[in-house]
């Protein structure tokens, strides 16, 4: 079910790195972006795949990964994802981009967990040291970085309290608290 599939699509930030994502899975994943929505019909966005050992080394340092969780650098070697998929703007597509990056970057992250993947947009990234690092012409815009992997963390959504702080933590355990708002907050009764 669509639900079930949401509802496991947690961001995901430690994997089982030894565990191969296939160039062919990373494919199938950027396929349900192309055929996702995109503003205007105009498809601005190309990819860049990585799921190799010595090219994912070169992306890693141009990540950071979770600022609610203080000091922590993001995975440690072992836990970092097995694969990555870049998304880029075309910028010589004449377009009204908007949210085709985030429909993409849904799309895709769904597939990966129907794949029994898990996955975590990063928009922050340090943009001119990817571009360096990949020789990435100045005609594509870094949009943001898709980690893809087995999952190594369990994440559990937690329902915020009034008042409550929707930052997320980890407990003694590992395990990975993400707060949601109720329905009811979020639906205004106009």
């Amino acid at each position: 079910m669509l639900r079930d599939l949401v509802v496991n699509n947690r961001s995901c930030r430690r994997f089982w790195q030894q565990v191969p994502v296939e160039l062919g899975t990373l494919r199938e994943l950027v396929d349900l972006a192309r055929l996702s929505a995109s503003a205007g019909n105009m498809q601005p966005l190309r990819y860049i795949l990585s799921c190799e050992p010595q090219k994912n080394a070169l992306i890693f340092p141009s990540l950071a990964w979770a600022r609610y969780l203080g000091d922590w650098p993001g995975p440690a070697e072992g836990e970092r994802p097995a694969a990555y998929i870049i998304v880029l703007e075309d910028k010589e597509v004449d377009h009204p981009l908007h949210c085709d990056h985030g429909i993409a970057a849904q799309s895709i992250l769904l597939g990966a967990t129907e794949k029994g993947l898990g996955g975590c947009i990063i928009g922050a990234v340090n943009k001119p040291r990817l571009r360096q690092a990949l020789n990435i012409p100045d005609r594509y815009e870094v949009l943001l970085v898709l980690a893809i992997g087995k999952p190594k963390e369990r994440v559990q959504i937690e329902e915020l309290a009034a008042g409550g702080s929707i930052r997320y933590w980890r407990d003694a355990e590992g395990v990975h608290h993400v707060p949601k708002r109720r329905l009811d907050d979020i639906i205004l009764p106009l």
